[in-house]
């Protein structure tokens, strides 16, 4: 965890920085918000910034969004009124943290932006496997490639592997290549010069150099424009880049890890992926079993789940019943890790009493799990014939749209996971996404915001 505290360091706001520090963030501090965007801007990246309440904490949080910089900022204040709480929340900032500092709060707010990225949780053979040959390969400095379902744990997987390797107290950088504009994703990677193109008001340090010496994650790598694959291999190969707009190549020394959903052996007989960068970034590969091939997974992250979200949300710890681990395990987990989660939390919110029982486990909707097999194929039969009778008379477009946006409210939003059920590119999603928007259509938020992090 990497802390920005911009603001004095006298007096309380230096003691919140020691309990950081004790809790094992590395810390650094600026005087105002222009330090501020010039250390971000120099690749002296952070997870978090710590603002004095008193600082104009609306131009910074304007200032990151002109220059995509996600960085979740926490105001903090001492003795501060509830109106100037309140106002530092309406002008962007995530959560208001109190001075002087209470180290649980501290700590509850970096574990929550962290969001325990560096634990994997399994007991399920087939994924013992998996974290075996993780740690045989980490200590060294090959590129590994994750691949697996939308939702599996890659990026957690990632962050167990530079957490395990010789470049552990180096910085760990993830651009998701999915969230990211094809014209802008060239920047994000590179930086840029100033004047380079229309908004680069000042150079900007990329992700290839704010990683250096550390451990670079290219998450979704299968959605990158096959033009800016030729800049990454050469990148990888001569382990040098150019900033956009620059005259003379940078060194950097990072180890690449990339994800994919998607199988990238097709996506090279489909013409959309490199095959010789698919060769520079698959020296190894850790393939990720999907949830419903890891049953004792099921359990485990589900207990897991239940006692972290019983403690986030005030509450004693919640105890799972055979019924509901009974529902858990029928069901298919197309989501996997992560619809788990979010179905856990739900049950969490909803039981009544001390005991999590098979009516609180519910689908986004409200409606029950799937049962098996068996429940799903009678099902079918029951709302085949009116669900077939529903589409006649209707333009293909129009189902179409339906499905997709169905599809995404089941997701809360999440654009990749939404794609990978569908079956289409996330790129070709946005597309459909934008032309229904165009046209009026109220179309789900992008998932990944929630009260200390935002991320498209």
């Amino acid at each position: 965890m990497r802390l920005l505290i911009i603001g004095s360091l006298n007096g309380q706001i230096g003691a919140a920085s020691q309990i950081a520090m004790s809790r094992g963030a590395k810390v650094s501090q600026v005087d105002d918000i222009e330090m501020a965007m010039a250390s971000l801007r120099a690749g002296k990246g952070a997870d978090m910034a710590m603002i004095d309440v008193n600082l104009p904490i609306r131009n910074l949080v304007s200032m990151l969004a002109s220059e995509r910089i996600n960085l979740p900022v926490i105001a903090c204040g001492v003795n501060t009124d509830a109106t100037a709480a309140a106002n530092a929340i309406r002008a962007g900032a995530k959560e208001f943290l109190p001075l002087p500092p209470d180290p649980e709060l501290i700590a509850a707010v970096l574990e929550a932006v962290s969001q325990e990225n560096n634990k994997l949780v399994f007991a399920d053979p087939t994924m013992k496997d998996v974290v075996s040959l993780a740690e045989q390969i980490a200590p060294s400095s090959a590129s590994v490639l994750i691949n697996g379902e939308t939702g599996t744990g890659k990026e957690v997987m990632a962050s167990y592997l530079h957490t395990h390797s010789n470049r552990a107290d180096k910085p760990f950088v993830c651009v998701n290549c999915a969230a990211i504009p094809e014209n802008l994703l060239e920047s994000e990677l590179f930086g840029h010069e100033k004047g380079a193109f229309t908004g680069a008001i000042a150079r900007r340090v990329g992700k290839f150099e704010e990683a250096n010496g550390g451990t670079l994650l290219l998450d979704e790598i299968s959605e990158m424009d096959i033009q800016l694959q030729a800049k990454l291999l050469r990148a990888i190969q001569e382990k040098m880049i150019d900033r956009v707009g620059g005259t003379k190549p940078v060194p950097v020394d990072i180890r690449i890890i990339a994800t994919s959903n998607r199988d990238l052996a097709e996506a090279v007989a489909e013409k959309t992926f490199r095959e010789d960068l698919l060769f520079r970034l698959n020296v190894v590969t850790l393939k990720i079993p999907p949830l419903r091939e890891r049953p004792v997974d099921i359990d485990v992250l589900s207990r897991h789940f239940a006692k972290k979200y019983s403690e986030s949300n005030g509450l004693s710890e919640r105890k799972i019943d055979e019924t509901a681990m009974a529902k858990l395990k029928a069901n298919p987990w197309r989501g996997n890790v992560r619809e788990l989660e979010n179905t856990i939390h739900r049950a969490v919110l909803l039981c009544q009493g001390d005991v999590i029982t098979g009516d609180a486990i519910l689908m986004p909707d409200g409606s029950a799990t799937p049962s098996g097999q068996a429940g799903a194929t009678a099902n079918i039969a029951i709302n085949g014939a009116a669900a077939t009778g529903a589409l006649v008379g209707r333009k293909v477009a129009d189902v179409e749209k339906d499905l997709i946006l169905n599809t995404l409210d089941h997701c809360f939003g999440n654009r990749t996971h939404a794609a990978n059920i569908l079956g289409i590119s996330i790129r070709t999603l946005r597309n459909k996404l934008k032309l229904y928007s165009d046209d009026g259509v109220d179309v789900p938020a992008a998932a990944g915001e929630n009260r200390y992090q935002a991320r498209a």
